[in-house]
C-alpha cells in the first residue's frame, strides 16, 4: 500500500507534470502527412481517379475507429462533391475487413480501405484479377507477408518514417485526406473533422501523448461547437458545459460500438453522417437500445467466462459455445480487470473459434499470438488488442502454447499501468484540486486519471442508489479525529457494511454536473 505517500496539491502537480514534455505539441506542429510512406502517391492516385470520374469504393470496419474513419472520408467526399460507395462489413455475415464476400458487392475501379486491410492478401489478389486498384490504409501491425495491393499506407510499416507511430485508423485516413485536399486544391477545413477524430482516438485506446493529445484536446473543443448533427446530439445527451475524454470512453463509444457488435455498423455510420438532428437523434436512440442489449448479453457471457478461467495461467484463454461474437472483446477486458492478466475470449460455432484478446501492462499480446500463429487460421491487431480465429481441436494446445510463450516474459511487464499515485489528505480534496486535475486532461491511455488510495477509513453510512439499487454511496471518515467526511460512489457495486466498519479502496476525483450545479465526485475504482 502507499499510505506513507501522502500528497498535497504541489506534490501532485509535480508528479503529473513529469508525464509530459514541457512543450506540448500544437496542431500546427503535427508532422507532414507526406512522411507517411506511400501517402503522397495514394493522394495522387485518388485525385486522378476523381479527375477521370472513376468509380471509387470505400471499405471500413465495424468498430468505432473504423466507423469514424469511414464517416470522415464520406463527409470529405460529400464536400468535394464526388460519389463514393462506402461499405462497412457486417461482423456476422462478412467477418473482419475487406474480403471476397465484400468485394462481390462492389463495382469499382478504385477501392480504398480504412482501419483494415493490412492482412487482406486474398482480397488484394481478387482486386488484381478484377483490375481494381486497391489502396490499403491501416494502422495495425503488418504481417510478415503483405497484401499485393496497389499502395499500402500504414505508419507501422518498417520503412515508414512518420515520427509518431501510435495513431488510429481514422488519423491515417484524415492525414491522407489532407494530402488529397492539397492535390485537388480544395477549400475544405480539416479541423471540421476533429470532433469525429477525437472520438476515434479515445475509443481505440490510443496513447494520449504527443499528437494524439492535441488532436483529442482540440477535437473535444470542436465537439462542443460543431453544428454537425451527431455532435449536437452528443452534446445534448451529455448535457455538460465541457466534454472530457472519459465522457466519450464510457458514455459515447460503447453506444457507437454496439451497432457493429450486435447488428450492423451502418447504424452508427448513419448517425455520424446524418444531415439533420432529427435523423441523428433517431439513430442515437437505436444505438441506445442496442447498447442496453449489449450490456445484458455481456453480463451473461462474462458470468460464464469467469467459471472457465484457469487462474494459474499467465494468459487467460476461455471459450464458450455460441457466445455472442460481438461482446467477446468486452468480456476479455472484464477478465483483464478481474485477474490482472491478458485474456483471450473465444466464441465457438460449428467447430471454429473466433475471438478477441486484450492485454495488460507492457505485455504485447499481438507478439504472443504471433509466436503461436501455426495454431491459428487468422489473426491481426496490435500490442494491447487483437482478433484471432482457430479450429476447436487446437484451442487447448493454443492455451498451453501461449502460456509457455508468456512464461518467458518479465513478470514486471504484467503489472497494470494503473498504479496508485498516493493518498490525499481530506482537506486537499476540494475544487482547487479539481482545477489542478483538469489542467492535465485529456486522460486516457498513457495518461491515466490519477488514482488515489484511501486506507482503513471509517465507514459512517452506506446508501444504495439507482432503480435496481445496484450502486453504493459510501460516507467515510479518513482520520479518527476529523470532522469532515467524504462521499464515495461505487457504481455497479453493492457494498455492505464490513464487520470492522473500515474500507480501503482506490478512487478518482471527477466533476459532476447536474441541473447546472457542479460538485466533486469521488469514484471508487477498486475496493481492497
Amino acid at each position: 500500500m502507499l499510505s506513507k505517500n501522502i500528497l498535497n496539491k504541489a506534490a501532485l502537480f509535480e508528479l503529473l507534470s513529469l508525464r509530459f514534455d514541457r512543450e506540448e505539441t500544437k496542431l500546427s506542429q503535427i508532422p507532414n502527412p507526406a512522411l507517411l510512406l506511400n501517402a503522397q502517391n495514394a493522394a495522387f492516385t485518388i485525385a486522378n481517379a476523381i479527375r477521370e470520374k472513376k468509380r471509387i469504393a470505400l471499405v471500413g470496419d465495424y468498430d468505432v475507429d473504423g466507423v469514424s474513419s469511414t464517416a470522415i472520408v464520406v463527409d470529405f467526399f460529400a464536400q468535394i462533391p464526388y460519389p463514393l460507395n462506402a461499405i462497412i462489413p457486417n461482423r456476422f455475415r462478412d467477418g473482419y475487413g475487406i474480403c471476397a464476400n465484400v468485394l462481390e458487392r462492389i463495382e469499382a475501379d478504385l477501392v480504398i480501405t480504412v482501419d483494415n486491410g493490412i492482412t487482406a492478401c486474398e482480397a488484394a489478389e481478387i482486386c488484381k484479377q478484377k483490375g481494381i486498384d486497391l489502396i490499403i490504409t491501416d494502422h495495425h501491425t503488418p504481417p510478415d507477408v503483405l497484401p499485393d495491393a496497389f499502395l499500402i499506407v500504414d505508419p507501422k510499416l518498417p520503412q515508414c518514417i512518420y515520427p509518431f507511430k501510435e495513431i488510429c485508423g481514422a488519423q491515417v485516413a484524415w492525414l491522407l485526406l489532407a494530402l488529397l485536399k492539397k492535390e485537388l486544391g480544395l477549400n475544405i477545413d480539416m479541423r471540421s473533422f476533429l470532433d469525429i477524430l477525437a472520438i476515434a482516438i479515445i475509443a481505440d485506446v490510443m496513447p494520449l501523448v504527443n499528437i494524439n493529445r492535441v488532436l483529442v484536446k482540440e477535437g473535444l473543443k470542436e465537439l462542443m461547437r460543431s453544428q454537425r448533427p451527431s455532435s449536437v446530439i452528443i452534446r445534448d445527451f451529455l448535457g455538460k458545459s465541457s466534454i472530457n475524454s472519459e465522457d466519450i470512453a464510457f458514455m459515447i463509444a460503447p453506444r457507437l460500438n454496439s451497432a457493429g457488435r450486435l447488428e450492423d455498423a451502418s447504424i452508427a455510420l448513419e448517425f455520424f453522417t446524418a444531415t439533420t438532428t432529427e435523423k441523428a437523434f433517431m439513430q442515437f436512440e437505436i444505438l441506445g437500445k442496442l447498447n442496453d442489449l449489449r450490456k445484458a448479453t455481456e453480463v451473461q457471457c462474462t458470468k460464464e467466462a469467469m467459471q472457465n478461467v484457469h487462474e494459474q495461467d499467465n494468459v487467460i484463454v476461455v471459450f464458450g459455445e455460441d457466445w455472442h461474437e460481438g461482446v467477446v472483446g468486452i468480456v476479455a477486458s472484464r477478465l483483464v480487470d478481474r485477474f490482472g492478466k491478458p485474456a483471450i475470449v473465444l466464441s465457438l460455432h460449428n467447430g471454429v473459434a473466433k475471438g478477441s484478446a486484450r492485454s495488460v501492462g507492457e505485455v504485447d499480446i499481438y507478439a504472443l499470438i504471433k509466436l503461436n500463429e501455426h495454431l491459428l487460421t487468422k489473426f491481426g491487431g496490435h500490442k494491447m488488442a487483437a482478433g484471432l480465429a482457430l479450429k476447436e481441436k487446437n484451442i487447448e494446445t493454443f492455451r498451453e502454447a501461449i502460456n509457455a510463450s508468456a512464461s518467458k516474459i518479465d513478470p514486471q511487464d504484467f503489472i497494470p499501468k494503473d498504479e496508485l499515485i498516493g493518498s490525499l489528505a481530506t482537506d486537499e480534496i476540494d475544487f482547487e484540486l479539481l482545477t489542478l486535475l483538469e489542467n492535465f486532461e485529456p486522460y486516457g491511455e498513457a495518461n491515466l486519471r490519477p488514482r488515489f488510495l484511501i486506507e482503513d477509513a471509517e465507514v459512517i453510512s452506506i446508501k444504495l442508489l439507482g432503480t435496481d439499487k445496484s450502486h453504493s454511496k459510501i460516507e467515510i471518515r479518513q482520520g479518527a479525529h476529523e470532522r469532515k467526511t467524504l462521499e464515495l460512489l461505487a457504481f455497479r457495486t453493492v457494498f455492505e457494511m464490513p464487520q470492522d466498519r473500515k474500507i480501503s479502496c482506490s478512487y478518482t476525483v471527477t466533476k459532476n454536473e447536474f441541473n447546472n450545479r457542479i460538485s466533486l465526485q469521488l469514484l471508487v475504482h477498486k475496493i481492497f
